[in-house]
């Protein structure tokens, strides 16, 4: 038989648009993830370069401006680049206890000068610490300044009580940074414009709630771990910070008496 027609064979032909648009859409969901990483990264820097930068400067100016008015002579050396006192590092030799003459203290109203103002400076050898200290614990105009931030209501330097402070543990120039590292017998120095007043590291709670108001009392004590704190009245000083690190789940507190006042 003769074929007087040619078959003809069905022939499909893929739109060309519809590629060009999926393509186009891969492309900007992978440019997009791109962007959000490059942004988290310079996030990342910002919070644990960047601050820290920033702050340790504001924190440096600030105890320079104290020591300027108070007259203290400049320092030979430093403590992680802010002036002043011992450089940390090694081990502390314990501080005897002598007599505090009660005089000597400041009673709380004196160290309200008012909101946000650094009133002392904080010195820790054990960790070279040097760091100024601020009335109030407001983050935005105390702590993220590099500031150590004083509780209201709390005990002035020196006093009968409990002066209590807040700080950082990372990020903001991070002073706290290390104050797991503190062990019993280490000083900590409070320099007023007054006199010096010498602590001595007696007790550390690594881990508490961040709602454990008993630590900051008067006479502290942990409301959480009632076998950590104090049964009778004293002169105490409270550092307190964020544990673990990165983390604002649990509180690390240092508690230290009052050894001396000059």
């Amino acid at each position: 038989m003769r074929v007087t027609q040619r078959e003809r064979v069905p022939v499909v032909v893929q739109g060309r648009g519809r590629c060009r648009t999926g393509a186009r859409a891969l492309w900007l969901g992978a440019e997009t993830v791109v962007t959000c990483g490059v942004l988290l990264l310079l996030l990342v820097v910002h919070q644990l370069w960047w601050t820290n930068r920033e702050a340790r400067a504001e924190a440096l100016d600030q105890v320079r401006v104290l020591e300027r008015e108070w007259g203290v002579p400049p320092p030979v050396r430093s403590e992680r680049g802010v002036p002043g006192g011992a450089v940390g590092g090694g081990g502390e030799a314990p501080v005897s206890a002598p007599s505090v003459d009660p005089s000597a203290a400041e009673p709380s109203r004196t160290v309200s000068p008012g909101s946000s103002e650094a009133f002392a400076v904080l010195r820790v050898p054990r960790l070279g610490l040097t760091v100024p200290v601020a009335e109030g614990v407001s983050k935005r105009s105390v702590l993220d300044k590099g500031y150590v931030g004083h509780y209201p209501g709390t005990a002035g330097p020196g006093s009968a009580g409990n002066f209590a402070l807040a700080g950082h543990r990372n990020t903001h120039g991070e002073p706290f940074r290390h104050l797991d590292r503190l062990g019993e017998g280490d000083r900590v120095l409070v320099r007023t414009r007054a006199r010096t007043y010498v602590y001595r590291v007696d007790l550390v709670l690594a881990s508490t709630s961040p709602r454990d108001v008993g630590v900051i009392r008067a006479v502290p004590r942990s409301l959480v771990r009632p076998s950590y704190g104090y049964d009778a009245p004293g002169a105490y000083l409270t550092l307190t910070t964020c544990t673990p690190e990165f983390s604002s789940a649990y509180r690390l507190v240092v508690w230290a008496k009052l050894v001396s006042a000059g």
